[in-house]
Parts: structure tokens; sequence; C-alpha cells
């Protein structure tokens, strides 16, 4: 009975039937079963999938074993904002799509997904269109005609260990794996029903209050997006600034440290994520971020509970200058090796993480005439993207890049 009314409850804030609706494990099991399943239903279709470039690493993940299993993957590309075009689905879609993923709203930097008009075009080509919905479920239910959706309740202050997996009726579907009698066969296993129960009672809480704690974290927000730029120099907002969710906000410094800076915040009471590439576990920059085509290094991403207050966000800001000039500080300004080459200033970098390769490249771009080059010599793998992030900001020339003896040579022009 407990489980029936979770699932009723459930699914009537999600906006689709009860039966239609499986609890699974997690939201990345929700999304592992959803694709698998949905592929599989389809095979005689084809093996054909598409996804967007700044999907969940989940989504991803299950696109890499579909290619490694001999099927073919698309992926859309986005904006600067960080949001896909309706026109770009339809572009990617075949006679062979079996599947088409979009998440609803991005993870990393809020962007919102034009889900609705993706489904109309999936659904006019009689494609079923899965969502990650994992990131705004909690502020209301996804629009447009979608087939199947997932979910995490800890996404929206729930318990963990608990994902939402919906399949429409009439969606071809297969679940993969041994076949299990609980959850339409979707999920096997005995339900974690004290989490469901509180899965079901945290979302219909947080959506009674949505509505206002939506207008209210959005004036936040919009204050820390005005005030970043102008308290702290070279920070790029990045982001759509309408078409976003509530309480993210993400913005990346020039010469800084990602993680470095995230420690400072941290001594001050403030706990924030990072997307750059500059942490101890990997060299790798943000897929989001390096999808965007924005700067990664010295990334923050502040994301606003619900019951964030007026003046912890005045203290974040008066927190946030000083923060990152003290990093700034530490990390000095290197003096960079260069030499002239005919008319070319060379940087070596090699062996020096981000943002240094930035860092050298700003300190001597005034030494060249307008119109001269700089060749960055980096074996960073952030600097791939990090340095055209910059030309742009600073309304650079990004040549391009070429092999090096070593590491590889980041080609700039001065314009100005």
């Amino acid at each position: 009975m407990l489980l029936d009314a979770a699932r009723e409850a459930t699914a009537e804030a999600v906006g689709c039937r009860p039966d239609e609706l499986s609890f699974t494990s997690s939201g990345t099991r929700a999304v592992h079963a959803g694709i698998a399943g949905a592929l599989a239903g389809r095979r005689r279709v084809g093996r054909h999938l598409i996804v967007s470039s700044v999907e969940h690493s989940s989504v991803l993940h299950s696109a890499e074993v579909h290619t490694a299993d001999g099927g073919a993957v698309t992926e859309v590309p986005v904006d600067r904002a960080g949001a896909v075009s309706a026109r770009a689905y339809s572009d990617a879609l075949r006679a062979d799509t079996a599947l088409a993923c979009l998440q609803s709203a991005n993870h990393e930097v809020g962007t919102e997904q034009p889900v609705a008009a993706v489904a109309e075009v999936c659904r006019a080509a009689g494609v079923p269109l899965l969502v990650d919905a994992a990131q705004s479920l909690g502020w209301g239910p996804v629009e447009g005609d979608w087939s199947l959706l997932a979910a995490s309740a800890h996404k929206w202050g729930g318990p963990s260990g608990v994902g939402l997996l919906i399949v429409r009726k009439g969606v071809r579907f297969a679940p993969q794996g041994p076949v299990d009698e609980r959850e339409s066969g979707r999920a096997a296993g005995f339900e974690n029903l004290p989490a469901i129960v509180a899965a079901a009672a945290s979302l219909r809480a947080v959506r009674a209050e949505a509505a206002q704690e939506a207008v209210r974290l959005r004036e936040l927000t919009e204050r820390i997006r005005g005030r970043v730029p102008q308290l702290v120099p070279d920070v790029e907002v990045v982001g759509d600034p309408e078409r976003r969710l509530p309480g993210i906000v993400t913005f990346s410094c020039l010469y800084v440290d990602g993680e470095t800076l995230l420690h400072e915040l941290d001594r001050a009471g403030f706990s924030v994520s990072s997307g750059s590439s500059c942490t101890s576990s990997t060299l790798t920059p943000s897929h989001v971020l390096r999808a965007m085509g924005v700067l990664s290094e010295g990334n923050v991403r502040v994301s606003l509970p619900f019951g964030a207050t007026e003046e912890e966000v005045e203290r974040f800001l008066d927190v946030l200058p000083g923060a990152v000039a003290g990093v700034r500080e530490k990390l000095g300004a290197p003096t960079p090796t260069a030499v002239v080459r005919e008319d070319e200033l060379v940087v070596d970098a090699l062996g020096k993480r981000c943002p240094i390769p930035v860092i050298e490249l700003a300190k001597v771009i005034g030494d060249v005439p307008v119109g001269g080059t700089v060749r960055v010599l980096s074996d960073d793998e952030a600097a791939r993207l990090d340095i055209p992030a910059w030309c742009e900001m600073r309304e650079q020339e990004y040549m391009g890049e070429e092999p090096a003896e070593k590491g590889t040579a980041y080609l700039i022009r001065r314009l100005r």
C-alpha cells in the first residue's frame, strides 16, 4: 500500500500514469536501464542513438557502451550558452535512429534545454525521446511529448538511492538482464520502501514551495551574475542568462586554479563546486565547458539551496574578490620562457598546468606588434580549451593548433 501510494504521488508530480513509473536504485541506474531498454526495443528500426554533447556522464557512458557494441552515436553540439537547437536534432535524425536523449537542464551551468521543441521533432519522425530530468524535476514537470524520463530523488532534496524511470505506454521497450517481477521488470531487486516513501513525500513538499522559491532564488542568482564581473576582473559568467534553473550560477576566473579557489572559499564557509580541469584527480576539462567553448580554468558553480538568504549571498560576494586575488597572488605571474622567432614570439609552457599557460600568454601578448603572433607550447590538455576561450574574451585571434616536437603549439595573432 505504501509503495502504491508513493508511486501514485510521484506519478502525479511527474505528469504520467502510475503504471508507467518504476523506482530504481539511482538516477544513473534509471538512465542506463532506460537507454538500454529503449535501444533493445527498437533494434529492428536501427542502432543509431542521438545525444547532446553536454549530457550527464551516465548518458555519455551508455553511448560509449552502445558504440563499443557496434551501434552508432551522433553528438549534437550546443551554443556558447550550452543550449541545443531543435533544428540540430532534426538534422541528426536518420532512418535507423532508435532513440534520442536530451537533458531538461544542464547540471553544471543550469541552462534549460528546449525539450518540448525537440520532442515534437522526434515525435514527427517516430523516434522516442528520453529526457534526463534529474536537475529540473523538483521545480516542475517536464514539458513536451517526451517518451521516456529519468530522474534522481537526491537532486530535489530527497534521499540518495532512489531513481525514477518512466516509460510511456506505446513505447517499445525491452528490459535488459534477467527478468525480475518487480517494477515492471525494469529494476531488479526489492524496493527500498522507506527511501521511496521519503522521495515521494519530499517531491510533493518541494513542489508546494517551488513557484515562490524559484522567484526568490532567481533574484539572488541574478544578483550574483551581475555583481561578480563588477567585483572580480577577468571573469566570464557562463550559461544562458534567461533560460536557466533558478538556483545555479557558474563563472570562470582567468589566471586562477579552480581547486585552490574552492579551498579558499571553503575556509570562508562556502561549499561550492568546480568544473575546472585543474583537479587533483584529472587533467581533463569539463566536457560541458569544452562543448560550450568557454573558459574552464578557475571555474566555480554556485548552487543556492532552498532557503538560501540574501545575507548569505552578500557575504559570498564580499568574500569572493579577496579569495580570487589571493589565489592569483599565490600563483604569481611566472616569468614566461619566451623567445622571438622571426616575427613570432614563442612561449614555452611545457610541463606547466593550467592556468599557467594562459597567464604566460597574457603577459607576452603586448610584446608583439599588432598583427604579430604568439606560439604557446603546452602539453596540458586544458590549454586546448582555455587558450581559444581567452582569445575570445580578449578579442584576439585564435589561429588554431599544430603538432610540436613536444606537446602542442597554439597560435594566436594580436589584433589590438
